[in-house]
């Protein structure tokens, strides 16, 4: 289980941005990186790091940096 601080540095190395990039609030959009690519690197790394097995649809769902933390909280890996 991680904090939110940690959820937040591992979702910057994930999408290799500048940590002070990444919050709760910041835009699918706002990250170069969160592309086709990016979404197959983010499956993988919550496969991985957490456990957590996605569907399409599901990640496609995510539009902001605040859903994989609600994700995250919801599987109970953030507290």
């Amino acid at each position: 289980m991680v904090n939110q601080e940690q959820a937040l540095d591992w979702l910057a190395k994930v999408f290799q941005e500048p940590r002070e990039k990444i919050t709760p609030e910041t835009p699918r959009e706002a990250i170069g990186s969160w592309d086709s690519l990016g979404v197959l690197m983010l499956m993988a790394e919550l496969d991985e790091q957490f456990k957590i097995i996605l569907t399409d649809q599901e990640m496609q769902a995510m539009k902001k940096v605040g859903d994989v933390l609600t994700l995250l909280r919801e599987r109970g890996q953030l507290s």
